[in-house]
């Protein structure tokens, strides 16, 4: 900053988009609140349904978050302005005492474009002898005011870098940037340039520098412009050769002695670092996105070979929401591979072997196989998940072997990447760190199933901003449940993936009663307009196979996390939906039947057949040999009531398809009194007491015990929901209910055993 620049300076224009930026925060700060309170909140009390509850309601969340990154964003500008405002007006202040210190002292400062001098202020013809005599003074007052300056740029320097690294971070919308101070901004992006540095190295990384960069990265994971400009100054290859070398036990000896058990660590929180840096849109980020995508076939480091990009970048994928986009890119270019290295599908790959280096410090796995962290980034990034699981990955005109059955002959198939994973894939061999066999692979794609088709991340449960299921995820749903339903070894086999794609269940219970009623798709049928009502969608409905509906609970069954997500989900679908049609306020066109003892049996029935085939999977893994097995589905059951937050019944998306309650209507319904905060209650009573007893049980008894439990949770649901809407007499409620519940729990182990269900519709 030249001096006259600074010791003329007219703040006033600053002074007043100071002001301004202060009244913009203020109101953005007042439509924030209006926006959450009043936007959103309606929207989740409103009653969507159609292309409405698709896109409408979602937009809307959505639009909400804006408006709260806009207050946050213009929070941030305001205060680096400010501080900027109020230093440049200190310097300043300094800049001109110090001139008339000088002054006094008949010193005289001249500035002009790049610099300035200090002379004495006496005539030219004795300025030479007056200035060899106050040179020191001279020197004093040069240094003072080079040191203003200095610091003057270096202010105005560090609020042009911080605000243009905000600007930059979304080129529409805003940025969640939000900060305290520009100094605080500042400080990100001088962190990460340091950070950065050391990552450059990893060869030579002591244990020491190795503990400063994982604390910073641990510190400012979160944090948008240090995760931005970390990246972008590491670089997509420099990225890669770090995880690479910190992991190389030649060129990385000392660190795998003394910091290996920091490992996993480091990988989480340069994961958590990359992911954020990912959310960037700017030109240096998306330039790093589009080059590490580039990169992922070819080799890493100088020596060609093995890793592959991929398998690296991959394992730096499973922690974090990395941006949509940049996944599904990704994804698009990791099947490229695969397909690459393995024919088409027709042969494994990825293989570790003994002298191969770990890239996974998880414990899981060792890394080898891209597809194993790619699939745990999924997980984390619901709408990157759908579209790559609907994404294709041959074509019938491609060359491959994957063939179908068409008109007796044998002819190619398209295989989507869900048909690729779920059915066909040769996943490789590999162990987790205690030598045992790795289950990581498979149990990572089946979370990536839950994220892709629920809308949530896996391991979350569905809250009141969850939009309904659009038509993308409702398709990939068709195709797990007729996959497992075509053959259940797919996931009977892999046991560990239940918990998963029980709850991935727990979530389409609507789609799947109206799979179970058995009548047919007809949008002219009365029949199937009272079954659209009975089990009314909000979103885009699965349009499941009553065979595949029961092989899929049979299967889900066999696993306790898997079975207790659906029983604790269909007893809590039972109960919404009994205070839902047989409250009196209900529209008319909403209403299935003025009957509500025929709504009553027809609602206890099904979920009765839920439970029932549920039990028979239970039945099939406990076995004919008295045993404890029975405790660990008790204990899961008791253990989902650990999920709920807020209020009864949240543990699953019981209120998902709800055309006339808030999206997670057990949040709302669930409170005292209602039928579902009376069912669920029973559910875990019943779980936590079994879970203690010390009686040993074989699976027929536990079949025998669950028709009974089944009976007496359906009658308290019907008696609580009669009791509360006074629409019939309570101890008819309850005996329709329970007598209902049996009968659809007995059918169920005839549709098992393959006898045509028939239809159980009365309406």
């Amino acid at each position: 900053m030249d001096l006259d620049a600074l010791r003329k300076a007219d703040f006033s224009l600053l002074d007043d988009a100071v002001d301004d930026w202060s009244t913009m925060v203020k109101d953005l700060e007042t439509l924030k609140e209006e926006a959450e309170k009043g936007l959103r909140g309606t929207a989740n009390k409103a009653e969507w349904a159609g292309y409405n509850a698709d896109v409408s309601k979602e937009f809307i969340g959505k639009t909400t978050e804006e408006f709260k990154d806009a207050h946050g964003q213009a929070d941030s500008i305001y205060k680096i302005l400010r501080d900027t405002r109020n230093e440049l007006k200190g310097y300043k202040t300094q800049l001109v005492d110090a001139i008339e210190r000088g002054r006094l002292k008949k010193l005289t400062v001249v500035g002009y474009e790049g610099g300035f001098t200090v002379t004495t202020d006496v005539p030219p013809e004795g300025r030479a002898q007056e200035d060899k005599d106050n040179k020191g003074e001279i020197t004093a007052l040069r240094d003072e005011l080079q040191k203003i300056l200095d610091k003057a740029t270096q202010s105005d320097k560090s609020a042009s870098t911080v605000l243009t690294a905000i600007a930059d971070q979304s080129r529409l919308g805003f940025s969640d940037a939000n900060y305290n101070s520009r100094d605080e901004a500042a400080d990100a992006i001088k962190k990460a340039d340091e950070l950065a540095r050391l990552a450059k190295k990893p060869e030579d990384l002591t244990p020491a520098e190795f503990d400063r960069l994982n604390k910073g990265l641990k510190d400012y994971a979160d944090d948008g412009l240090f995760a931005e400009r970390f990246a972008t100054s590491l670089g997509p290859n420099g990225t890669l050769n770090f995880w690479t070398g910190v992991n190389d036990p030649h060129s990385a000896w000392e660190l795998g002695h003394k910091r290996s058990d920091k490992f996993d660590d480091l990988q989480k929180n340069l994961s958590l670092t990359l992911a954020t840096a990912s959310q960037s849109d700017s030109a240096d980020m998306s330039d790093w996105k589009y080059r590490m995508t580039d990169l992922a076939d070819k080799p890493v480091g100088r020596n060609g070979g093995f890793p592959l990009g991929a398998q690296v970048m991959t394992n730096l994928m499973r922690f974090g929401n990395y941006d949509d986009r940049f996944l599904v890119d990704y994804g698009d270019k990791l099947i490229e591979t695969e397909k690459k290295f393995t024919g088409n599908g027709r042969h494994g790959a990825w293989t570790r072997t003994g002298g191969d280096q770990l890239l996974n410090r998880t414990g899981t796995d060792s890394g080898w196989d891209p597809m194993t962290g790619y699939l745990k980034g999924l997980s984390n990034s619901p709408d990157a998940a759908t579209e790559f699981f609907n994404g294709t990955f041959v074509t019938k005109d491609e060359d491959h072997d994957f063939t179908q059955e068409i008109k007796g002959k044998e002819e190619k198939r398209n295989l989507s990447n869900f048909d690729y994973l779920f059915e066909e894939r040769d996943w490789p061999q590999d162990t987790d760190d205690k030598g045992e066999d790795s289950i990581a692979g498979r149990n990572y794609l089946a979370a990536a199933l839950e994220a892709a088709t629920t809308g949530h991340p896996a391991g979350e449960i569905p809250t009141v901003d969850t939009p309904p299921h659009n038509a993308e995820q409702s398709k990939l749903m068709q195709s797990l449940v007729s996959s497992i339903g075509e053959d259940p070894e797919r996931l009977t086999k892999y046991g560990y993936m239940s918990d998963s794609v029980g709850q991935i269940t727990s979530e389409y219970l609507p789609d799947m009663n109206r799979a179970m009623s058995d009548v047919p798709r007809d949008a002219s049928s009365e029949k199937w307009q009272n079954i659209e009502k009975l089990y009314p969608i909000a979103g885009f409905e699965a349009k499941l196979e009553h065979t595949d509906v029961t092989k899929l609970l049979f299967a889900v069954g066999q696993n306790e996390e898997g079975y207790a997500a659906v029983e604790v989900g269909q007893k809590a679908y039972m109960g919404k939906l009994m205070d839902h049609h047989l409250d009196p306020a209900l529209h008319a066109d909403q209403r299935v039947s003025n009957d509500h003892k025929l709504v009553i049996e027809q609602i206890a029935s099904q979920s009765g057949e839920v439970s029932g085939t549920l039990n028979l999977g239970v039945r099939e893994a406990i076995g004919s040999e008295a045993s404890d097995k029975d405790k660990a589905y008790e204990h899961s059951v008791a253990q989902r009531k650990n999920m709920i937050s807020g209020g009864v019944g949240t543990v699953v998306g019981v209120g998902t398809s709800f055309v006339a309650t808030p999206w997670v209507g057990a949040m709302v319904g669930g409170a005292a009194g209602t039928a579902t905060s009376t069912v669920l209650e029973s559910v875990y009573k019943d779980a936590e007491g079994h879970a203690l007893s010390d009686a040993q049980t074989t699976g027929g008894q536990f079949w025998n015990e669950g028709q009974v439990r089944n009976g007496t949770i359906a009658e308290d649901g019907a008696r609580a929901a009669a009791e509360k809407n006074n629409s019939l007499d309570v101890d008819d409620a309850g005996m329709i209910a329970r007598q209902a519940a049996h009968q659809g729990y007995l059918n169920s182990q005839a549709i098992v055993e393959g006898q045509a269900p028939g239809s159980l519709t009365s309406f």
